[in-house]
């Protein structure tokens, strides 16, 4: 099973433990491109894909690294709805 497809299935799991790297992991794997909105972006990360119209917007989780499970949703909802997972 490849790197992209176990984030998949890890992402549909809907696990408590799943970090804000493990998703850009994956949005690399799909096609995505991170982008910071310069030096005021703060924790706000952005990423677009030519694949979609829309881009994903997502605050890096701190102190933790770990994502909270309403961001999970979001992502996943926004994945399938475009049907890249």
């Amino acid at each position: 099973m490849s790197r992209k497809q176990k984030l998949i299935d890890r992402l549909k799991s809907k696990p408590r433990d799943m970090t804000f790297d493990e998703i850009e992991t994956l949005l690399s794997l799909l096609g995505f491109r991170r982008s910071n909105q310069g030096k005021t972006s703060g924790s706000r990360v952005k990423f677009s894909s030519d694949k979609i119209s829309d881009s994903i917007t997502l605050h890096k989780p701190h102190p933790s690294n770990i994502m909270k499970p309403p961001y999970l949703n979001y992502i996943e909802n926004i994945l399938e709805k475009e049907e890249l997972i």
